[in-house]
């Protein structure tokens, strides 16, 4: 593919160096169509039996987005306090957010539940801090079942090596604190990882789930978590996660579940990434090329700070150039390395990238940056942090948060 952007029209007939001239650089470009796509088919993983989508928030919290999974059905999760605010803000009720949390205060518990939000306890520990301040109270639990998977290492969310989640050789545990704070463990959740395009771990991690599951009576809820991923390597003509075939095969594993459970649950799962990834693009300009002992280097105002991704996790993100408002041909290719404006040699967009000709000057649009871009970049060597526009399904583009300035940077000083 010679480029994404233009086969799929993400500027709706806008030219992106206009909206990168009126916006400026670093910006992050999202487009509603694609974005209300992606949270559709979350919403329609399982059809059989009651069963609601929980946008995990962290992947991307600004508001307009938030109001967006909210006229789409979907619930939320929410993992901090600010998240809760973030979605009473954007108008989400109570029953319509879920917060589980890692290693919380008793005062942000209590935020939670004075407000009537279900709430999951990841340890032991914080199910007996949760029974101290809320005797006869209902929660959930978050399990670790042992398994996990993703990307990478830092993003493997359960297993035997990661922080989160009871173990379930701890489970009876979990019933002695719930009696001795008379305790409705209402449901259980988990969440094995992020990033996976064969869905073949998560639907044997959710047969495992549905095993444990069998040790509680009375749930009222199953959450599988999320992690479906998407094809970051588009330009390689990557394939999607394969949702129709993952669907069919999640439906038989609840079939055997509820035959042997009496009962379907409300089920749950957490789709951060998918909703939103896609449906961004960053742009940043090209404000420098050269050489360093036989290497090519393209210098754009694209730093670790404004998408930390790459050099956190060492992911890729696919890159292309565009001049003129236009991509480059991808004919004659060879290797640079797209780097930042930020001070650190891992300041690297993309290392030894096979890329079309880059000249000073020209913008270079990552492609997929609207799960854990924004929400995770910084203000490091005292840069503000970019703009966010949305492409409306109509074509008109709004600003959906403002480019901070560098009085923002002394405002609380």
């Amino acid at each position: 593919m010679n480029s994404y952007i233009e086969a799929v029209d993400f500027f709706k007939g806008n030219n992106p160096e206009k909206v990168a001239e009126e916006f400026k650089t670093p910006l992050y470009v999202y487009n509603e169509e694609i974005i209300r796509n992606r949270m559709h088919a979350v919403s329609q993983v399982i059809t059989k039996y009651p069963y609601t989508a929980n946008y995990s928030i962290k992947a991307n919290t600004n508001i307009h987005l938030l109001k967006l999974a909210l006229e789409e059905g979907l619930n939320c999760d929410a993992m901090s306090e600010g998240e809760i605010r973030m979605l009473e803000a954007a108008g989400f009720p109570k029953e319509r957010i879920f917060f589980v949390p890692n290693n919380v205060s008793a005062e942000e518990m209590k935020y939670a539940i004075d407000r009537g939000i279900m709430t999951s306890l990841d340890s032991l520990s914080q199910l007996e801090t949760f029974g101290e301040i809320n005797p006869g109270g209902k929660c959930a639990v978050r399990i670790n079942p042992g398994v996990g998977a993703g990307h990478h290492e830092k993003v493997v969310t359960a297993g035997k090596k990661t922080k989160f989640g009871v173990a379930e050789e701890d489970i009876d545990k979990i019933f002695e604190i719930a009696e001795k704070y008379n305790l409705t463990i209402a449901g259980i959740n988990q969440h094995i990882g992020s990033l996976f395009m064969d869905y073949e771990p998560f639907l044997a991690a959710a047969q495992n789930f549905l095993r444990i599951a069998l040790k509680f009576k009375n749930l009222e809820f199953v959450d599988f978590g999320g992690g479906y991923g998407i094809p970051y390597h588009k330009l390689d003509d990557e394939k999607p996660f394969e949702m129709e075939g993952f669907k069919k095969a999640l439906e038989e594993i609840l079939d055997k579940f509820v035959a042997d459970y009496g009962y379907a649950p409300l089920f749950k799962s957490e789709p951060g990434r998918f909703c939103v990834a896609e449906g961004c693009v960053l742009l940043g300009r090209v404000h420098a090329v050269k050489q360093n002992n036989g290497h090519a280097y393209a210098g754009t105002d694209i730093g670790m700070n404004v998408l930390v991704r790459p050099s956190m996790y060492d992911s890729w993100h696919d890159v292309e150039v565009l001049r003129d408002g236009k991509a480059v041909s991808r004919d004659n290719l060879s290797p640079i390395n797209v780097c930042g404006n930020i001070c650190e040699s891992g300041d690297l967009l993309a290392k030894d990238r096979m890329l079309p000709e880059i000249k000073k000057g020209d913008l270079a649009c990552v492609l997929d940056a609207g799960a854990y871009g924004y929400s995770m970049c910084s203000t490091y060597n005292s840069r503000p942090r970019p703009a966010e526009v949305l492409v409306c399904k109509d074509g008109s583009i709004k600003t959906i948060r403002k480019r901070e300035t560098y009085e923002d940077l002394f405002r609380l000083m």
